[in-house]
C-alpha cells in the first residue's frame, strides 16, 4: 500500500537539490533539441558531407578531453556552484552563437567547430562540479535516490521529450531556432543555480599554495591507492570501447543492409534508442524506490555492467527488429543501475576535497576511448562482418568486467561503513 510520495522523489524536499534538479531537467530538455538540430545543421552547411559531423564531434569531445582535469581541479579549488553557473553561461554563449549565426544565414562549418569546442570545455567544467555538489545539498542517506532521479531525468529529457519537441520545432521553423532554445535552457539552469543557498567551501582554503599540476596529481594518487576506484574506471572505459563504436557505427549498417530496412533504418534506429531510454527510466525508478543500495552493491554493479555489454551481442545476432528493441531496453536499464551505484559510491567514499578531481577522471575515462572505439569499429569491417565484430566486442568486454571483480580490493566498499556527513576524510579502502 502506498502511504506517501515515491521514494525517488524524496530528495526534492530539499530546496537546494530541487533547484539543481529543476535546472538539470530544463537543460537536458535543451540537449534533446541540440542532438536533433546539430546533425541536420552541419549537413546543411557542408553539402551533406557526413565527415563534417565527425569533425564537429572531434572538436566537441577533443576540447573536453583537454580540459576535464582542469575542470576537476577547479571544482575542488573554488565554489562549485559558481563554476557550474559560469559553465552554463559559456555553453549558452556557444550554442546561442551557433543559433544566431544559423538564423541569420551566416553560419559556416568553422563557426560550429570553434563554438563546439567552447561547448565541450563548458561541459568539462560543469560535469565534475555537478557530481561533487550533490552531497553538499542533502543528507548522505538520500544520495541513491538523488542520483536515481537524475539518472531517470537524463533519458526522459535527452532521448524522449527533447528530440520529440525539438523535431517538431525544427520542422515548423529551422535548426537555428532549436539552438536558441537550447541556449535559453542553459540560462534558466544558471539562474536556478544562482538561487542555491548552500555554498561549497573549498577544502584547500587556508592551505599553502601548491602548483595546480600537483593538485591534479592528488586525484590520480587516490585512484591508484584505491583499487575499487581504479578498476572501475578502467572497466568502464573498456565497456565504452566495446559499446560505442559497434553500436553507433555498426548497428545502423546492420539495420539498413543486413535487415534490409533501407531508408527506414533511421526511424527504426530512433525507436530502438527511445526504447533504451525507456529502459533507463524504468531501472532508475526501480533503484530509486529502494531505501538503500543492494548489500553487495559493487558485485551487483560489475555483474550488471557485464550483462549489459554481453547483451550487445544481440545486435550482431538478431534476425528481427524486435530483438534489438528488447536488447536496447535491457542494456540501457542495466547501464542506468550501474550509473546510480557508481556515482553514489564516488560521493560516499571519495573525500570531499578530492571529489571534483576524481569525478573529472571518471568523465575523462568515459569519453577518452570513444574515438578509438569508432576507429576500430570502422577498420575491422575490412576483415570481419559487422555482426561478428559486435559479438566479439560484447564477449570480450563482459569477460574483462567479470575478471575485474577478482582484483584485490575491488569489493572493499561492501565491507566498509558509509562515511557520515560532509566532512569525512580520506577513506582509503585498498584492503
Amino acid at each position: 500500500m502506498i502511504t506517501g510520495p515515491p521514494r525517488i522523489l524524496a530528495p526534492l524536499r530539499h530546496r537546494d537539490y530541487r533547484l539543481l534538479a529543476t535546472g538539470s531537467l530544463v537543460s537536458l530538455l535543451g540537449d534533446g533539441f541540440f542532438l536533433v538540430a546539430i546533425a541536420l545543421q552541419v549537413l546543411a552547411i557542408s553539402d551533406d558531407n557526413p565527415a563534417a559531423i565527425s569533425l564537429v564531434g572531434i572538436a566537441w569531445t577533443g576540447s573536453a578531453l583537454l580540459t576535464y582535469l582542469v575542470g576537476g581541479w577547479a571544482s575542488d579549488r573554488f565554489d562549485r556552484r559558481r563554476i557550474m553557473i559560469a559553465a552554463d553561461l559559456l555553453r549558452a554563449a556557444a550554442i546561442g552563437g551557433i543559433g544566431v549565426l544559423s538564423v541569420g544565414g551566416a553560419l559556416e562549418l568553422w563557426h560550429v567547430l570553434v563554438l563546439g569546442a567552447c561547448f565541450g570545455a563548458g561541459n568539462a567544467f560543469f560535469n565534475p562540479s555537478a557530481t561533487a555538489i550533490v552531497p553538499d545539498l542533502l543528507p548522505a542517506e538520500e544520495l541513491p535516490q538523488a542520483n536515481a532521479f537524475l539518472a531517470m531525468a537524463r533519458p526522459a529529457m535527452v532521448r524522449l521529450a527533447g528530440p520529440a519537441i525539438g523535431g517538431f520545432v525544427i520542422a515548423a521553423t529551422e535548426p537555428g531556432v532549436a539552438f536558441l532554445v537550447d541556449a535559453a535552457t542553459f540560462l534558466v539552469s544558471a539562474a536556478l543555480l544562482a538561487l542555491i543557498r548552500t555554498s561549497h567551501t573549498p577544502a584547500m582554503d587556508g592551505e599553502p599554495a601548491r602548483p595546480p599540476l600537483r593538485l591534479v596529481a592528488e586525484g590520480f594518487s587516490f585512484v591508484r591507492a584505491n583499487p575499487w576506484c581504479g578498476a572501475w574506471l578502467a572497466g568502464a572505459a573498456l565497456s565504452l570501447l566495446a559499446y560505442y563504436g559497434p553500436v553507433e557505427v555498426l548497428l545502423p549498417y546492420i539495420l539498413k543492409v543486413e535487415l534490409g530496412l533501407g531508408d527506414g533504418a533511421a526511424s527504426q534506429l530512433g525507436l530502438i534508442l527511445a526504447i533504451g531510454g525507456l529502459g533507463s527510466i524504468v531501472a532508475s525508478v526501480a533503484v530509486g524506490q529502494r531505501p538503500e543500495l543492494p548489500r553487495r552493491f559493487v558485485t551487483a554493479m560489475y555483474l550488471c555492467e557485464a550483462a549489459a555489454i554481453l547483451t550487445i551481442a544481440v545486435y550482431g545476432l538478431m534476425t528481427q527488429l524486435w530483438q534489438a528493441m528488447a536488447a536496447s531496453f535491457v542494456i540501457h536499464g542495466l547501464f542506468a543501475f550501474t550509473e546510480v551505484v557508481w556515482i553514489t559510491m564516488l560521493q560516499r567514499f571519495v573525500p570531499r576535497r578530492l571529489l571534483g578531481r576524481v569525478a573529472s577522471l571518471d568523465w575523462l575515462m568515459s569519453i577518452g576511448l570513444m574515438p578509438l572505439s569508432f576507429a576500430l569499429a570502422g577498420t575491422l569491417t575490412r576483415w570481419f562482418s559487422a555482426g561478428a565484430i559486435i559479438v566479439a566486442a560484447a564477449v570480450t568486454g563482459a569477460t574483462v568486467l567479470v575478471g575485474l571483480l577478482f582484483v584485490p580490493g575491488v569489493r572493499a566498499p561492501e565491507r566498509t561503513p558509509v562515511p557520515d556527513g560532509a566532512d569525512h576524510d580520506d577513506p582509503v579502502l585498498a584492503g
